[in-house]
């Protein structure tokens, strides 16, 4: 809920979408969040799923043929603690089970991970676009004995080094799969900690990761300025499709939008302006039709109907239709 709350509420807050760690185009920051809401229905599932394989149980005595604990007995004992009857056994119900438990927790974590490592990525200095909580009450109010500027991540890393923990006893897990015979004693010593312990890890991590996407801050502006640190060039795709359509050959249109790009990356020039300029261009694509590839709003088109896949009630979107600068941009 917490997560779906964000996605609605930031649908039209526009970020810049980045892939290999640098900006691509255009994007909200709630279909972030809207994507992090879907991994968990899928884990919710997932633990539904689970829970009917998991809860089984066995007196089937010491190598699974019932020879002194008749069926019906085993039948019985597992119904009064709502447990299905496992069809066959050993000595012990099989451990395949029992990773598939710890590697479906290690999944969640991983997802708890990802989230948690996208907003310690967010708050760094130099983009600062979403901040996990900080000096408010239940949270600290200190980033650093030496340094006083200081507001760390320090509740996101508290998550990922969960996580590692978590992922780190699937391997014991898996390795208690393979018992000698109808059984030995090797797995027990590692199931006493391993899976309380993961357990607890990943409830403490849900816990955790709730609180901070509750009370962390969205910053807007710091989103639109770092939108802007390319002066442009996320709208050099639409340019070169733009002249495509046109008739421009592609190569072409690719190596004119690059050359522009490049120079708005390396220069105080501005992508939009050099192509404004640029008589090739101007010879296919009229000033008008110019200006409506410069819209930060047409990115933004479809979140109503993506939202509507997820079922989240959802109204109309601000249109914005400006060149793709500050002024008029989503809020």
């Amino acid at each position: 809920k917490i997560i779906k709350s964000k996605a609605l509420k930031h649908k039209n807050t526009i970020m810049i979408g980045r892939t290999h760690g640098i900006h691509a185009e255009p994007m909200s920051f709630g279909l972030k969040a809207a994507l992090w809401w879907d991994e968990m229905q899928r884990h919710i599932n997932r633990l539904k799923l689970l829970r009917s394989e998991v809860a089984v149980g066995m007196i089937s005595g010491p190598v699974g043929t019932h020879a002194s604990v008749p069926p019906k007995i085993e039948e019985l004992v597992c119904r009064s603690l709502e447990l299905k009857p496992s069809s066959v056994t050993n000595q012990v119900i099989q451990r395949d089970i029992h990773a598939h438990f710890v590697q479906t927790l290690a999944l969640i974590a991983a997802s708890l991970e990802k989230v948690a490592t996208e907003i310690r990525s967010l708050q760094r200095t130099e983009i600062q676009e979403v901040e996990e909580p900080f000096g408010k009450p239940g949270f600290v109010s200190t980033g650093s004995s030496s340094m006083p500027h200081k507001r760390n991540p320090e509740l996101c890393e508290r998550i990922c080094g969960l996580a590692r923990l978590v992922r780190g006893n699937t391997i014991a897990a898996l390795e208690n799969v393979a018992l000698w015979h109808e059984r030995d004693i090797s797995h027990s010593s590692a199931e006493r900690m391993l899976l309380p312990d993961s357990s607890l890890a990943v409830d403490y991590m849900l816990d955790l990761l709730t609180r901070v996407i509750s009370g962390m801050r969205v910053l807007p502006t710091n989103m639109l300025h770092n939108l802007e640190l390319t002066r442009g060039s996320v709208f050099s795709e639409r340019v070169m499709l733009g002249l495509v359509e046109r008739g421009m050959d592609r190569q072409k249109a690719y190596e004119l939008c690059q050359e522009h790009a490049m120079s708005a990356l390396e220069s105080s020039n501005d992508f939009r302006d050099m192509v404004r300029g640029d008589d090739r261009v101007k010879e296919l694509i009229d000033q008008d039709d110019l200006e409506s590839l410069f819209d930060y709003g047409y990115y933004l088109r479809y979140v109503n109907e993506i939202y509507a896949r997820l079922g989240f009630d959802v109204q109309e979107p601000h249109v914005v239709t400006d060149t793709g600068r500050t002024e008029g941009i989503l809020k």
